[in-house]
């Protein structure tokens, strides 16, 4: 039987290089399988489905079964921190749907005491799956970073251009920290639970980093990081944990010296050369193919895969998507990924 250190994923979150390096794939557990269709028809809504611990593990399963990675991620979803802060959360046809939070009034009635009624169910799921994954497969957690969470509570659902979350951290960035520290106590106890349910590995999708300028980032992105991580850490040290500040440019350099991180996700514009060094050169890397790439396949793909290699597979590496996969991506094509990934 393998060993959880003889799993690719933690040999390589522990520093080692892998001549074929493991992989998965943001959102590999969603709308472009069959089977997971198939699934969420019976389920009322998203939330539901996320909820429903038979039916999240299997969707969690489902992709690892028909391609073989090399890590089952959690299906659940980064709102459940806000709806078990006592926040109203729904899934229209265009994406979240929150009862927004509009002042410190508003923030002060987030309370996570309750927590645990909706956290437990994600809890149970991830014990589901780890007696059904396979030995050589390692099973992530994760939550939201404060920020980006907080961005969706402040302005019920996505955003073009963050107006009111970015203008109420200007204005009243004592009032915001408030309600950042709020996430912050809810987000520990998400991902504490997942680790003691089973997850070997966690990661925080801190998704609208790239929309702050250095101060904020650092206040924002780069401090509640470091706080998560160090509460996560006092209570289970040897837990790796993956950060992933999305779209955050040259200042990816100091989201991973200070963090705290273990290892730092790479979305599809950082530069390989950059990649390589200064972060490679500090933690392992996980990236950053372009969705787009394994949405065409054929020989872009498999250009894009060796590319990846050839510039970062000297070093801890994992293989990964910049972004999630995209509903409309053929099956065929994650399979032709996992083929070029186990060519030596």
């Amino acid at each position: 039987m393998t060993g959880a250190s003889g799993k690719p994923l933690l040999r390589v979150l522990a520093g080692e290089s892998l001549d074929s390096p493991p992989w998965w794939l943001m959102r590999q557990a969603g709308r472009y399988l069959p089977e997971y269709r198939a699934l969420r028809a019976k389920a009322e809504d998203f939330v539901a489905l996320c909820l429903n611990p038979e039916w999240a593990a299997e969707v969690t399963l489902q992709p690892v079964r028909r391609f073989r990675m090399d890590a089952a991620i959690l299906f659940s979803d980064i709102l459940l921190v806000p709806r078990a802060l006592g926040q109203t959360v729904g899934f229209g046809v265009d994406g979240p749907v929150l009862d927004p939070i509009k002042d410190n009034a508003d923030a002060a009635r987030l309370s996570a005491a309750d927590a645990g009624k909706t956290f437990s169910a994600v809890f149970e799921a991830a014990g589901r799956v780890c007696r059904e994954l396979p030995d050589a497969t390692a099973l992530i957690g994760f939550a939201g970073g404060a920020w980006t969470v907080a961005t969706y509570m402040v302005e019920g659902g996505a955003s073009r251009d963050f107006a009111r979350v970015k203008g109420w951290a200007y204005r009243d960035p004592d009032g915001f920290a408030a309600l950042i520290g709020k996430i912050e106590e809810a987000t520990v106890a998400f991902l504490a639970g997942q680790i003691a349910a089973g997850a070997e590995v966690v990661q925080l999708f801190e998704s609208w980093a790239g929309i702050l300028p250095e101060a904020a980032f650092e206040r924002w992105v780069i401090a509640p990081t470091q706080r998560i991580v160090a509460a996560i850490k006092k209570r289970y040290p040897a837990c790796p944990i993956i950060g992933f500040p999305r779209g955050a440019g040259l200042l990816y350099e100091r989201y991973a010296r200070e963090s705290g991180v273990d290892a730092i996700g790479l979305d599809t514009t950082v530069p390989l050369g950059f990649a390589r060094s200064p972060l490679q050169s500090r933690m392992p890397v996980q990236g950053n193919l372009d969705p787009i790439a394994l949405l065409t396949g054929g020989r872009s793909l498999e250009a894009a895969v060796d590319d990846i290699r050839r510039e970062l597979g000297g070093g801890p590496l994992i293989v990964n998507l910049g972004h999630g996969v995209l509903p409309q991506t053929p099956p065929e094509h994650v399979a032709e990924l996992a083929r070029l990934l186990r060519r030596v």
